[in-house]
Parts: C-alpha cells; sequence; structure tokens
C-alpha cells in the first residue's frame, strides 16, 4: 500500500471542484469520527488503536487511490 500526493490522489479522480470539495470534506468527517470510536467499537470494525490513531491523525488530502 502506497501513499500518493494530493496531486496524484485526490484531484485527478475529480475533475469538478464542487465534488472534490465534498470528498474532501468526507474523509475529515470520516476521521475525526474514527477518532472519537472507543476501544469496543475499534474491535467491532477490526482496527486497532494505533491503526485508528494513525488513519484519524493523517491529513485530509493524503487519501488512498481506492477511496470512492
Amino acid at each position: 500500500m502506497t501513499t500518493q500526493t494530493a496531486t496524484t490522489a485526490l484531484f485527478p479522480r475529480f475533475h469538478n471542484p464542487i465534488a472534490t470539495l465534498a470528498h474532501v470534506i468526507a474523509v475529515a468527517k470520516s476521521r475525526r469520527a474514527l477518532a472519537k470510536l472507543d476501544a469496543r467499537a475499534l474491535e467491532d470494525v477490526g482496527l486497532s488503536a494505533k491503526v485508528a490513531h494513525d488513519e484519524a491523525g493523517r491529513a485530509f488530502w493524503d487519501v488512498q487511490t481506492n477511496w470512492s
């Protein structure tokens, strides 16, 4: 798994600036929600606290290319 920058991962996928903004907002919102999960909820989704913390701390433009 590799990480990519905003120009290679986020912007070419969306030619519409509104869709790009909506995607960025959704990623940021998802990461904020992930940061609020307790240990039991993280166990339910199969994540360790460290993985969740690392993901929640990533920048909003740092998304994997397979995210929709």
